[in-house]
């Protein structure tokens, strides 16, 4: 699709080794933290198509745009076996804020797929 992108937004690496083959369908996050960090750099991207694909359709909402909000960073806190908590800095109409969260994710097929989150407190 030609996103000009060099460092991977979820700061794994290069964009064209890291989310970006999987953004494109040239291949499947083997983990939940791969997922989770596709997903990530999706939405900093503004691949909505990825964010819909990538979400269990049991709890996908109808609209997954990726709009209005500017994504800074992620950093990963935990890991678990269908686990991954993270936190995600960001800039909503320049207001700076951060997000965290300890997502679910699910296999079905050999594909993981986020599933749902949950509190953290």
């Amino acid at each position: 699709m030609g996103y000009m992108v060099t460092q991977c937004p979820c700061g794994d690496g290069l964009y064209k080794d890291c989310c970006e083959p999987l953004h494109d369908g040239m291949r499947v996050a083997q983990t939940p933290e791969e997922l989770m960090r596709s997903r990530y750099s999706a939405y900093a991207l503004k691949r909505d198509n990825y964010v819909f694909a990538t979400w269990h359709p049991r709890t996908r909402p109808t609209d997954v745009s990726c709009t209005g909000i500017e994504w800074a960073r992620l950093r990963i806190i935990d890991t678990k076996a269908d686990q991954v908590e993270f936190e995600a800095s960001y800039l909503d109409d320049g207001v700076p804020g951060i997000m965290r969260e300890r997502s679910v994710f699910v296999q079905r097929a050999g594909r993981w797929f986020y599933l749902d989150a949950l509190s953290i407190e």
